[in-house]
């Protein structure tokens, strides 16, 4: 699986060393009869998709019945990936608190501290890039986002909440908790249905939302001000709502996949792409968040 950030693509969960991969689609109530390989187009959301374990050859055989059955040894479940995901969020929160005490911004040190902010968030990049192309999870790289980018949240939150409102901090951090339950419980009560057509509808909408939010940044560069404007003022406020949708929609993404990695029995060891994900998805929620709410009280 690989980030559900919009930044990033995304792929179904591995079929290295015998276990067989997922992101099938699960057949619905009354819906239409499964039978195709997803991997056979590369779309984790392709209909018709069947259990892959269906002809796993590494699935020890039922000599009785002929059928292959699975193995139960070494398989993700639920509290694996609960138990990755609070690692990797706890890595996050704990340098972002440590930054944001270690690293003062008050106007003779603020350029120091941006600049760390900065070099931190280009080397969570990049970690996340290495492990996004990565075929196997790697927990080292994993913490070492979580702990970088950590270090650039922290100096924003810090930021914001010294020149532009205090508390807006505590805002977002709870904002992005609510969006997360409110998706939560929509995907568990049947009220979002994660199919093809919401996974090409989402792709789509992010690559747009990317392609606008760079438009609007080399104009910022090269002509300076706020560029296109897609940052501030109304337009502002349009995009960071239409952002922590997006965010909305990848959670949704990344609670099919951990159902499905469940369902098929995904190797242990990919609960912690499951936490990758649900990190990033988080981090770009709680940072559209927090520009939202302060484009909102910097107009009170």
């Amino acid at each position: 699986m690989r980030s559900s950030n919009p930044v990033f693509s995304r792929r179904g969960f591995s079929r290295d060393a015998g276990y067989a991969g997922f992101n099938a689609q699960q057949p619905q109530a009354g819906g239409p009869a499964v039978g195709t390989n997803p991997y056979a187009t590369g779309n984790p959301y392709a209909e018709g998709a069947t259990n892959p374990y269906a002809t796993n050859p590494y699935a020890p055989q039922d000599t009785a019945l002929g059928a292959p059955q699975q193995a139960r040894g070494n398989v993700m479940t639920i509290d694996d990936v609960v138990s990755r995901t609070a690692m990797t969020l706890g890595t996050v929160v704990l340098t972002a608190v440590l930054s944001w005490l270690l690293l003062p911004v008050d106007p003779a040190n603020l350029g120091k501290s941006y600049g760390i902010a900065i070099g931190a968030a280009l080397v969570a990049l990049v970690l996340s890039l290495v492990q996004s192309f990565k075929r196997k999870p790697s927990p080292a790289l994993i913490l070492g986002y979580a702990a970088f980018e950590g270090v650039f949240l922290g100096v924003i939150s810090a930021a914001v909440s010294t020149y532009i409102a205090d508390g807006v901090v505590i805002q977002a951090v709870l904002g992005t908790m609510a969006v997360f339950a409110g998706v939560l419980i929509a995907y568990k009560m049947g009220w979002i249905r994660v199919n093809r057509r919401f996974y090409g509808f989402v792709m789509a909408a992010a690559m747009g939302f990317m392609l606008l939010m760079v438009t609007n940044l080399l104009f910022a560069v090269f002509a300076g001000g706020d560029g296109l404007g897609f940052r501030s003022g109304g337009l502002g406020i349009l995009f960071g709502v239409i952002g922590i949708i997006l965010g909305a929609c990848f959670l949704a993404l990344d609670f099919k996949q951990v159902e499905d990695g469940v369902t098929y029995g995904a190797p242990r060891e990919e609960a912690w792409l499951a936490a990758f994900g649900l990190t990033m998805t988080l981090v770009w929620i709680y940072l559209e968040m927090l520009r939202l709410l302060s484009i909102l009280q910097g107009d009170d």
